[in-house]
């Protein structure tokens, strides 16, 4: 949080709408700031703070005043002694559910790293449910001190009506810490986690086609010649990866500047400090670089923000690490590959190669080049491909998820995913089937060529 505003301090011009300049994604901003464990139990503590502090009044407030007082009933009101006691019992009863909490979340991060993927640990950080419960707790104990320490003998009164909120709160407490074992429980159900994964990859995919949608394809210059025109570079002042790059924003500059702008790097890439970032052409007069780099935010930590690639990594080292001798549960990479297929349905279906972005008047601003959907499959299968060629299920699990993708989709797609399929059976030919195995594969084979629209043709297993 720190470094951001100290970022934002290094560009005060952001805000000033009239120079071009645009505010940070908020979209982004939400982002960073869910992935970082700290900030939403630093605002319920805040919060809990001035709510002790309201309480406190609220209770003086009352007891001077015994008219109002009196609306309370009796059983509400403790003397000094027994507000001590109440709340020294709720804030140790707290701080031990804390500490719990804490070791389970801990627990829940180790079987993360352990059994499925390094990179799943983000989906569960950035949860807000679990930020939720530590903030609650952690609230709730600064409520309960804050409190405490208020409680004391006054002229007005030896009644205080503070102990009976803390109860609230540590029921309040209680109720979340049962939730949160509930909820940890669902998060390390594999089943649940790959499909976390995969909803939020097909979100990403949507977002990327609201994108496109918004820059329609020019119909007139489709072939920009880089090498004729002149141009200038602008290189990355940081490394790390390309979180995010705001793409309506750097559209909207470009078309301002009237230059071209062409990304050297996609979404998820890792760069180095002076590595091209940006070409630009067409200009014809002194670009602020700032400008340009202020459209692109590097972080040290891979998101699936815009990266459709890194959510099709996670679901494939899961299923990896399923097939992998030391825990053999083919099973699990079977789900995985079922997500994977709903995954490749809606990118199939939004799916588009054209790497322009154009702006309000349909002149080409922006180039950003797009994996094909054959790198796409390729990165999803190869490798379990290659550490699953000996497993029936698994193999014949990704057979059935290529059918389909194929059935679901336009004839583009169908023939990517004929020309992948090669590759699938150039693999499944090197291996020693038996005559059942064989026949069976060959039957998914058959049903791949129709859902293809291959008729005639056929890639089956000798």
């Amino acid at each position: 949080m720190t470094n951001f505003f100290l970022h934002a301090k290094r560009r005060p011009n952001l805000l000033n709408h009239d120079t071009g300049d645009f505010v940070m994604s908020i979209k982004l901003q939400q982002n960073r700031i869910k992935a970082n464990f700290w900030i939403t139990p630093s605002l319920y503590g805040i919060v809990a703070f001035v709510l002790a502090t309201i309480s406190t009044f609220l209770d003086r407030y009352l007891t001077a005043h015994k008219q109002w007082l009196k609306l309370v009933p009796s059983v509400f009101l403790t003397d000094k002694e027994l507000a001590h006691t109440i709340l020294s019992s709720v804030s140790n009863s707290l701080l031990t559910m804390t500490t719990i909490t804490f070791s389970s979340v801990l627990v829940v991060l180790t079987t993360f790293v352990g059994q499925f993927s390094p990179r799943t640990i983000q989906n569960f950080n950035t949860d807000a449910k679990t930020q939720r419960v530590l903030g609650t707790f952690i609230g709730g104990y600064v409520y309960v001190l804050v409190v405490l320490i208020q409680v004391r003998s006054n002229q007005v009164s030896n009644t205080f009506i503070v102990p009976s909120l803390a109860i609230v709160v540590a029921f309040i407490c209680l109720g979340m810490f049962v939730f949160l074992i509930h909820h940890v429980i669902n998060w390390i159900k594999v089943g649940n986690l790959i499909s976390n994964i995969a909803k939020k990859t097909m979100i990403t995919i949507e977002e990327r086609r609201l994108e496109q949608q918004k820059t329609p394809e020019s119909k007139n210059e489709i072939h920009l010649d880089f090498g004729s025109k002149k141009t200038i570079q602008i290189k990355s002042i940081k490394q790390g990866y390309i979180q995010y790059i705001e793409l309506k924003h750097l559209t909207t500059l470009a078309s301002k500047l009237n230059v071209i702008v062409k990304l050297e790097k996609a979404p998820g890439e890792y760069v180095e400090a002076d590595t091209p970032l940006l070409t630009v052409i067409n200009h014809n007069q002194t670009l602020e670089h700032e400008k340009f780099l202020h459209c692109l935010f590097i972080t040290n930590d891979q998101e699936s923000i815009q990266d459709v690639k890194l959510g099709i990594q996670k679901l494939s080292e899961i299923a990896l690490r399923a097939i992998s001798p030391a825990i053999n549960d083919p099973e699990t990479a079977i789900n995985c590959i079922e997500q994977l297929t709903q995954v490749f349905i809606k990118l199939g279906k939004s799916y588009s190669s054209s790497p322009y972005y154009c702006d309000e008047a349909g002149r080409i601003r922006v180039m950003l080049e797009k994996p094909s959907f054959m790198d796409y499959l390729y990165k999803a299968f190869y490798q379990i491909r290659h550490y699953g060629k000996e497993d029936v299920s698994v193999m014949s699990a990704v057979i059935k998820a290529l059918t389909v993708i194929a059935e679901t989709n336009r004839s583009a797609i169908k023939n990517d995913v004929w020309v992948f399929s090669s590759y699938i059976v150039e693999g499944l030919q090197k291996e020693e089937w038996l005559k059942m195995d064989k026949e069976f594969l060959n039957q998914l084979l058959k049903n791949l060529a129709k859902a293809c629209e291959k008729k005639g043709a056929s890639m089956l297993i000798e």
